[in-house]
């Protein structure tokens, strides 16, 4: 059974941490993914970013957050192996590999590839794995030689009651402040010069 106490963290971290500064980003133009990193012995949270494409369009929420990590002084920035990297949002084909070749043995995510996509109009992900990748939807290989992944939303789904209802209601909570963010960057897109907005 998932731990139900790292999840509520994580929630925690995407609601006090991540969802401020996407707000900010958003208004500037930025699309609404973040991530952040935490220590796996007492979960607390080295950085968080979110996205920066507007600044350039690589800087997604995953590679910004990773990004800043590594301009972290050496002697304050813990190994990779000892960390949990988080994603607002399933990673795509770009942050996957960045995920994998910075060293991480785990990542966990709350909204899917197809939320993306359906949910908040950013169906970039799922062309790009079709298109230069030839998958489906959820088509590689969640669990692998280099690491772990695990969708928080999958996660509460097998959990009993009343932790299955109370976490879903969180998870609805944070949907619904990414609808609203959503809604300001759909109406704003056209006036930044990312290429794939």
């Amino acid at each position: 059974m998932a731990d139900i106490s790292l999840i509520d963290h994580l929630l925690d971290v995407i609601e006090q941490d991540i969802v401020p500064m996407t707000v900010e980003g958003v208004a500037h133009g930025n699309k609404l993914f973040g991530a952040a990193i935490l220590r796996k012995d007492d979960r607390s949270l080295v950085l968080a970013e979110t996205n920066n494409e507007t600044e350039n369009p690589l800087w997604h929420g995953e590679i910004h957050c990773l990004k800043r990590f590594y301009e972290m002084p050496k002697a304050d920035r813990p190994e990779t192996s000892e960390c949990i990297f988080l994603a607002t949002h399933e990673p795509c084909s770009l942050c996957l590999s960045a995920i994998t070749w910075t060293g991480f043995d785990n990542f966990y995510y709350l909204f899917s590839h197809e939320d993306s996509r359906d949910s908040f109009a950013i169906p970039h992900d799922l062309k790009i794995l079709k298109e230069v990748f030839t998958l489906e939807p959820g088509g590689y290989n969640a669990e692998n030689a280099y690491w772990k992944s695990f969708g928080i939303r999958r996660l509460v789904r097998e959990l009993p009651e009343p932790d299955r209802s109370r976490l879903e209601a969180r998870i609805a909570a944070l949907a619904k402040r990414y609808d609203d963010m959503s809604a300001t960057y759909q109406d704003s897109k056209a006036d930044n010069d990312i290429p794939l907005n």
